[in-house]
């Protein structure tokens, strides 16, 4: 049955706009905070501040530093900051409350477990006699008294709310639930997304609203819809008991005075093949419209039919007004990975531009049937390659590299931007997973209807899928070798033999490595059935890679782990996430520029500008400059812009340690500033005692590693992890 790809049903009245009073909000309504992870609800990554401007900027000065040298997870925090405090996450995983001014400790909460890692929500009483943070760690969502940093024990069961519990599965199916991504404060209540991890049997990645005073579930939006539901038609029977993902692992955004939320839900389980769920598979790579008062859907649209290429919007929707035909129309915006940005109407959902179905290639994977076509918006033209030919080699990589690329391209399955996997050679995905537009890569200005992307080109060779089947361990080896047969199996795919972006258990602490490992983080997967033994070895072996000995293929000995089993009849497929394609030195194989930021004029839906962000260093060295950063990590880094009414976008680029201030009508650059870590997450932006200042969060280590470190990157300095605060000297302050 043919599924339409946007469905507009009922919209609420304009009584919306007017709705009851507000029993609890955000912070106050002051342009020097920041008062939630990307800068409001709205997540527009702007700031109305204009004190530092295109004349001045040149003078930026770093006001203060604060260290975090023991960072538990990926380190790449937006801090949040309300009226003279910013709230960071400080050393193993502690959240921490700071002067703004000055970067002095005001307290510091300890938490247990591994804790969100791209920031925190704000909320406090309309008097303001009660402010509280909320977050999650380890999949329990908690509160803390904002002034004192004390724990909230009459939130939920004694301070904690269970996330794993109210989806439809066994809660102890469920290692992992939370997202890195915090949610937004929406009245009283809080809205999440979710992680669900990326293999087959995660949970689903229903949408959720909880009481602020109280942790009290309010509402929930099953993203793979239930019997009755609209869209249950568009999957398999029965698929939302077994069928994960189809969450917001990403960014949502807000409009409060409508009280609508927009959610960029992501694919669903697993990745690159679909063969058990057959289908247009609703909500999954929607954007989503929900009444936040009840959770009930207003309209979607579905930016990818049937995903097999893993092209979820992750990016915050942007909601703007701009100029249509002489007339302001207020309108949502939604950057996708795969290039493409699409622009309705915030009310109804109708397309700015019209957007066409166009046919892509048919899969002639085992068992699966891919849709046969796919939307693609007339306005604006795609901001990220999407095409890898011989044309695109890289001009500055050797001889050898260039002839090995090229039969890499000449042999694999290269269709395009919908090009699918295929169980009889490899494939090229370009933009790639993690090009074009991700997490945190979009900053917008309410005054001009322009839109700030972060962008990427990492071309990917997806390798052949294959028929997943259990493994041996080989008993009579030792614990190293043991665990080094599981990291061939589980983990090289994505992390390289060489253990890329693998912290050891002895840095991050044995309990919080397992935890990693069987709930996953971010967006790795987690190994739920993996057994005490096989992590007791997996760690073993991480922790002291240089004991184990040569394996055989195919290991020996007796023991396997048995992955969830398929729907009867259907044998499952694997391929692996993420396989960049890179030269002997750790470049792109693509021509630079390999990252850029580029403007867009959503009034006109046009391209304004486009500009190289950052160096890769070794090629800098050379007198090579406008290549922009490398994107070579195997987990690679998502950071973004802010844009200020001061007329600068600020924001880093990751490989050279640089952060940078761009004019945001021309792209020309006006500041750098070199750091002893890597900018990672989203700058800041705030006022303290009629002092604008800019916070950047860095990070030390490599959270996902890259061959050539030196020449297509540099890793930070032991000291140089934590947040980097700028303001004006003291001569033009």
């Amino acid at each position: 049955m043919k599924v339409r790809s946007r469905s507009v049903t009922i919209y609420l009245c304009c009584a919306l706009c007017i709705a009851g009073i507000f029993c609890g909000e955000t912070a106050k309504s002051r342009k020097d905070n920041w008062p939630d992870y990307g800068s409001g609800p709205d997540s527009m990554q702007y700031s109305a501040l204009a004190q530092i401007d295109k004349s001045n900027v040149k003078h930026l000065a770093q006001a203060w530093f604060y260290p975090v040298p023991r960072a538990t997870a990926r380190f790449n925090f937006n801090p949040v900051i309300v009226d003279g405090t910013m709230y960071v996450l400080g050393d193993d995983g502690a959240i921490v409350a700071l002067d703004a001014a000055t970067g002095k400790a005001i307290w510091t909460h300890p938490t247990q477990g591994i804790p969100i890692d791209r920031g925190i929500n704000y909320w406090q009483s309309v008097d303001g006699r009660d402010r509280r943070l909320i977050f999650s760690a380890d999949s329990f969502l908690q509160e803390i008294d904002a002034r004192t940093g004390a724990s909230i024990t009459t939130f939920g069961t004694v301070g904690r709310v269970d996330l794993r519990e109210g989806l439809g599965r066994d809660p102890k199916t469920i290692p992992q639930i939370q997202t890195g991504t915090p949610g937004h404060i929406f009245q009283n209540s809080i809205i999440l997304g979710s992680a669900t991890s990326e293999s087959y049997g995660s949970p689903p990645g229903d949408v959720r609203a909880f009481d602020v005073l109280s942790g009290k579930s309010l509402w929930i939006f099953h993203t793979i819809p239930h019997p009755g539901e609209f869209g249950y038609d568009t999957w398999p029977k029965d698929a939302w008991k077994y069928v994960g993902g189809v969450n917001d692992w990403g960014e949502f955004s807000i409009d409060q005075k409508r009280g609508v939320g927009y959610f960029a839900l992501g694919s669903a389980t697993y990745d690159y093949w679909g063969g058990d769920r057959i289908g247009a598979d609703l909500f999954g790579d929607c954007l989503v419209a929900l009444d936040l008062h009840s959770g009930k859907l207003l309209w979607y649209f579905q930016t990818v039919h049937h995903d097999l290429w893993d092209y979820d919007p992750t990016a915050a929707p942007k909601l703007l007004t701009v100029r249509q035909n002489g007339k302001t129309v207020d309108i949502v915006a939604l950057a996708t990975k795969a290039g493409f940005v699409f622009a309705f109407n915030r009310v109804t959902g109708k397309p700015i531009w019209p957007i066409e179905e166009r046919p892509v290639p048919k899969s002639d994977a085992p068992g699966e049937e891919s849709w046969p076509t796919q939307p693609v918006p007339t306005k604006p033209p795609p901001f990220a390659r999407q095409s890898f030919t011989a044309s695109d080699i890289d001009p500055y990589i050797s001889e050898a590299d260039k002839t090995r690329i090229l039969a890499i391209l000449q042999g694999a399955n290269n269709n395009g931007i919908f090009t699918p996997g295929t169980d009889k050679r490899d494939s090229i995905q370009i933009p790639g997973d993690v090009g074009g537009a991700n997490w945190g890569n979009g900053a917008a200005d309410p005054t001009t209807g322009v839109l700030y992307l972060r962008t990427s080109d990492a071309p990917e060779l997806k390798p052949t899928l294959s028929a997943a089947a259990p493994f041996r361990v080989p008993r009579e080896a030792s614990l190293e070798t043991q665990g080094h047969v599981i990291f061939n199996h589980l983990c090289q795919g994505c992390h390289g033999e060489n253990r890329i972006g693998v912290r050891s258990p002895q840095d991050i602490g044995i309990d919080n490595f397992k935890r990693v490992v069987t709930g996953g983080v971010g967006e790795m997967p987690g190994f739920s059935t993996l057994s005490p033994s096989y992590l007791d070895a997996l760690a073993a072996y991480l922790s002291n890679p240089s004991a184990s000995a040569p394996v055989a293929p195919g290991g020996g000995g007796g023991g396997g782990l048995e992955r969830m089993p398929p729907p009867p009849g259907i044998t499952r497929y694997f391929g692996t996430y993420e396989n960049r394609i890179l030269s002997s030195d750790g470049l792109p194989a693509i021509t630079p520029p390999w990252t850029s930021l580029v403007a867009i004029d959503l009034n006109k839906g046009e391209i304004l500008w486009r500009t190289p962000l950052g160096t890769a260093p070794g090629l800098a060295a050379k007198g090579i400059k406008n290549t922009g950063a490398s994107n070579v990590l195997l987990n690679p880094v998502r950071n973004g812009p802010a844009v200020t009414a001061g007329g600068l976008v600020f924001v880093g680029s990751w490989g050279d340690r640089t952060v940078h201030a761009y004019d945001k009508d021309t792209g020309k650059l006006l500041w750098e500033q070199e750091l002893g870590g890597n900018p990672e997450g989203l700058p800041s932006v705030y006022e303290v005692g009629g002092r604008e200042y800019i916070v950047f969060c860095a990070a030390a280590h490599a959270p996902g590693g890259a061959p050539g470190e030196g020449y297509a990157w540099k890793a930070g300095t032991p000291d140089g992890q934590g947040y980097y605060v700028f303001a004006l000297d003291s001569d033009h302050h």
